[in-house]
């Protein structure tokens, strides 16, 4: 089965994940500090899709809530 991301995409998701822990990782337009783990994968991720790399397009939208 083929990858979903490249190994170079995820390269620069370790690399954001590294920054994170070392405490050197902002976040894009406000320079806050990032703490969590989901939004570095998100700023690795998205770093890696500006250089062109293998990365699935961002979903639409949020999750929608199921009504009973």
């Amino acid at each position: 089965m083929a990858r979903k991301y490249s190994r170079g995409a995820s390269k620069d998701v370790r690399r954001a994940m590294r920054k994170r822990k070392r405490g050197t990782l902002r976040s894009g337009r406000s320079g806050k500090k990032v703490k969590s783990r989901k939004q570095a994968i998100a700023i690795g991720l998205s770093e890696a899709r500006k250089k062109g790399k293998k990365v699935p397009r961002k979903r639409k939208g949020g999750r929608r809530k199921r009504g009973r």
